[in-house]
């Protein structure tokens, strides 16, 4: 019987603010033209992250088209047109950045509105399902809008031919472009320097726990209506895969998520900041150009600012080292254990929802304030215990405005500890990158190889880019130092000269 609860589904994930980027490097998925058959897969993966969570070896999934395929992308166009979409300024073809993309095909002026997908070509969580019962089981248990859409699009591709969105499912990637589908032993082989490794094992994690709870809470109990063969893990893998690079919030349609097909087919650009919202006068998802395009010429959609590493995760790509004005790296700083005031330091961290070790958004620019306050907390003698508890506060950034961090006594051995952290974490990347780390088993199968090659590169231009943003911190550091220290040598000296002639 199901219940009306809410169920205890795993991750509570937030969508990107804007459609699928792609300056990607081309996978090798599978060649084939025939649409394989559906593989019984077992689904009981462990949600550890501890343990690996995938298989060497990423098979595809018995829908969807190669990434680059122009025939299903012309398809999705036609039946688009049939079902409601208006005449475009755009079409879909082959491009330069992105395997396909929106070329304009007249002149397009900057603020100008484009595409004017209705909502009635808009997925969302409130759409109707093909097969109404598997909606209303999954309706009966409040299943959140990321799961709920994930067994949606499962859904109705398993039906293939019976499903309104049959066209747009066939233009989807076979294999999305996302971390979700590298190996636990890649993950650990090629982003050992880099924190999104962290975060990539997490997100498999995610996604593994969200899939056991459906299939624990749900799928097991109506069996007929959820078939494993169907609702397993690779191809939950590959639903959550497209939401994570193709699902938009839209602000206008009180911050709905959606997938929004031809949309989904804009390529980013860190140049642009257009972005996908509904427009209520035309009653249409549209967004506004902020720069003109010439006919032929790809038109581009922003999504956000994320750093290289975001964009990895989700997108499955790198941008080009030093052309991401956003880029940043995830700085990690601790609390030293031998410190006598370690568990006095740790209690005034906890109480404002930090721990030991926190993690702190590293720029091209500089750092954050919070950043600051927790160097100086590390470095505080016990003497100032009382002003522990105003440095957690300023660290956690929830104080109701921000307090001025004012302690010229410990100015330099802040920088000093955030100098020493910079340059231990640049020696990592700079190990990895010089092939000091070991690296996966390569396959003597082609495809295979030519997958490792790809991961490396990828994995390759994120630690360049971050290692870059280090870099950068610690030649601003080295500076900061050499003229606090040179000052603090010509006071010493007037000090002395004044002294001097005191006594003459």
């Amino acid at each position: 019987m199901a219940t009306t609860t809410t169920t205890a589904l795993h991750p509570q994930f937030r969508p990107p603010s804007h459609p699928r980027a792609t300056r990607r490097l081309r996978p090798c998925p599978s060649s084939s033209s025939v649409r394989p058959r559906f593989s019984v897969r077992a689904a009981a993966a462990s949600a550890s992250a501890s343990a690996p969570a995938q298989r060497e070896v990423v098979a595809g999934v018995p829908w969807g088209c190669e990434i680059e395929s122009l025939e299903s992308a012309a398809s999705l166009e036609r039946w688009l047109t049939a079902s409601g979409l208006p005449e475009q300024r755009l079409a879909l073809e082959k491009v330069d950045i992105g395997e396909r993309g929106l070329v304009a095909l007249k002149n397009v002026r900057n603020g100008e509105k484009l595409l004017f997908v209705p909502p009635t070509l808009v997925i969302t969580a409130d759409s109707e399902w093909s097969n109404r019962e598997v909606g209303d089981v999954m309706k009966r248990y409040s299943v959140p809008d990321w799961p709920l859409l994930a067994t949606y699009l499962i859904s109705e591709a398993s039906l293939e031919g019976s499903s309104k969105w049959r066209s747009y499912i066939d233009a989807l990637p076979r294999q999305p472009y996302s971390l979700l589908y590298w190996t636990r032993t890649e993950i650990d082989a090629y982003l050992v320097a880099s924190p999104i490794r962290e975060r990539a094992i997490s997100r498999i994690g995610d996604v593994i726990g969200t899939y056991n709870d459906l299939r624990d809470r749900i799928f097991s109990k109506y069996p007929d209506l959820f078939p494993e063969k169907v609702y397993n893990m690779e191809n939950f893998r590959w639903s959550f895969g497209i939401l994570f690079s193709r699902l938009v919030r839209l602000e206008s349609m009180d911050g709905k998520v959606a997938l929004v097909p031809w949309a989904d087919m804009l390529n980013h650009s860190p140049e642009v900041d257009a972005f996908l919202d509904y427009d209520k006068s035309s009653q249409g998802i549209v967004f506004t150009t902020d720069r003109s395009y010439q006919p032929g010429e790809q038109v581009f959609i922003s999504y956000g600012k994320k750093s290289s590493g975001e964009l990895l995760l989700s997108y499955g790509f790198v941008p080009k080292e030093g052309t991401n004005p956003n880029d940043s790296v995830e700085f990690l700083v601790s609390l030293n254990k031998s410190d006598e005031c370690y568990k006095e330091k740790l209690q005034a961290l906890k109480k404002h929802g930090l721990s030991e070790s926190e993690s702190f958004p590293l720029r091209v620019t500089g750092w954050p304030v919070e950043l600051m306050a927790y160097a100086f907390l590390v470095v505080s003698p016990p003497e100032m215990i009382q002003r522990f508890e105003e440095m957690a506060v300023a660290a956690s950034n929830k104080g109701s405005s921000k307090p001025a961090l004012n302690y010229p006594e410990l100015d330099e051995q802040a920088l000093q500890f955030i100098l020493d952290c910079c340059e231990s974490s640049i020696k990592k990347y700079t190990k990895y990158l010089e092939g000091a780390k070991g690296s996966a088993e390569v396959s003597i199968n082609t495809k295979q190889a030519n997958r490792t090659l790809l991961l490396k590169q990828l994995a390759r231009d994120l630690c360049i880019s971050e290692r870059r943003i280090l870099y950068r911190s610690q030649y601003i550091l080295r500076r900061r130092l050499r003229d606090m220290r040179a000052g603090g040598e010509l006071k010493a000296l007037s000090l002395f000269n004044g002294l001097r002639k005191l006594f003459k």
